[in-house]
């Protein structure tokens, strides 16, 4: 019998991951409650938006939705968008449909990465991937389901007090961040660098940070101005949270690719060294562990410079987020 994920058994497993969580370097702001409670919103949204259905054509796919979208994950991409919502003046519910938008591409994003024709990887989050479990057709199903939710969730849910105008440029957002302006390109550009050899390629770093850019960073950067749109961000409010998302989410990737080469798999909760088996270009593989390290501290210092000028206590989540970021051992 296929496993079936609930709400509760992902916030179970959410929390122990923040129990470890390096604590917020912004005095008097409690990182660990405040992503603890936006994930519990986040969740009991997406829950509901893929309910168990007795139709039983669309029955598996809904189970194969509810395996990746409820399995557990951080919700950084989520977090990120109701934070930059709230920061320019909106309010949290506003931002809660284009939140879990943002949460359904990345499930969708992680099934096709898993798949055997692209990473090949049979574990996720501590447990078998999407496809070994619900099998290859159904997982490629469940990812283009998962698109098609992620667009019907953003454009039909957002509140009515977001303009049309407002609403339609948070879809087109989206939609740059998936396609060949953002995740296809990267993952493209990522099959294309497996076992390329450094000393002929000439791009080298260009390379990696082109995959990167658009594999992992083009996703949190949708979130984060997705969130800003849908708050009533102003055009210059919106283009420095775009800017910070970007550092923070290109430091996400170095410490990603730092944790597969110093990590085991069952800290990880996915394959450890898969990467380096595949020669795959990765940032130790170019710069070396320490000084990836290093890049991941200066992009940290990049991104909170971007949050400069905005309000302090608003801002706390965010700069905390980068903070987070940076120290996470999985």
């Amino acid at each position: 019998m296929r496993p079936r994920y609930t709400v509760v058994a992902s916030l179970s497993r959410l929390h122990r991951t923040f129990l470890t969580a390096p604590s917020s370097s912004d005095e008097g702001f409690d990182f660990i409650f405040y992503m603890t409670n936006k994930a519990k919103s986040i969740n009991k949204a997406l829950n509901d938006a893929v309910p168990l259905c007795n139709n039983p054509l669309v029955l598996k796919i809904h189970e194969a939705m509810r395996y990746t979208l409820l399995s557990g994950g951080k919700r950084v991409r989520p977090m990120l968008c109701l934070a930059a919502c709230e920061l320019v003046g909106g309010q949290e519910s506003t931002a809660v449909p284009g939140a879990c938008a943002v949460e359904m591409i990345h499930a969708s994003s992680l099934i096709q990465d898993d798949l055997p024709c692209m990473d090949d990887d049979s574990l996720r989050r501590g447990k078998p991937t999407n496809h070994k479990v619900f099998g290859e057709d159904i997982a490629v199903l469940t990812a283009d389901a998962l698109i098609a939710l992620a667009v019907k969730k953003l454009a039909s849910s957002t509140s009515f007090g977001v303009s049309p105008e407002r609403v339609l440029r948070a879809v087109l957002e989206m939609a740059k961040a998936v396609g060949t302006e953002g995740l296809v390109a990267g993952q493209a550009a990522d099959l294309a660098g497996e076992g390329m050899s450094l000393e002929e390629n000439e791009v080298g770093l260009k390379h990696l940070e082109f995959i990167h850019i658009h594999k992992t960073a083009a996703l949190l950067e949708a979130a984060a101005v997705i969130g800003a749109i849908i708050g009533g961000g102003s055009d210059e409010e919106i283009e420095r949270l775009r800017r910070y998302a970007r550092c923070t989410g290109l430091m996400f990737q170095v410490v990603d690719d730092v944790l597969d080469v110093t990590k085991s798999s069952e800290e990880l909760g996915k394959t450890a060294g898969k990467d380096l088996i595949a020669g795959k270009m990765t940032y130790p593989r170019v710069m070396g562990v320490e000084k990836s390290r290093e890049y991941a501290e200066k992009l940290n210092r990049e991104a909170r410079e971007h949050l400069q000028g905005f309000d302090s206590n608003k801002v706390a989540p965010l700069l905390s987020l980068a903070d987070y970021i940076v120290n996470r051992q999985n």
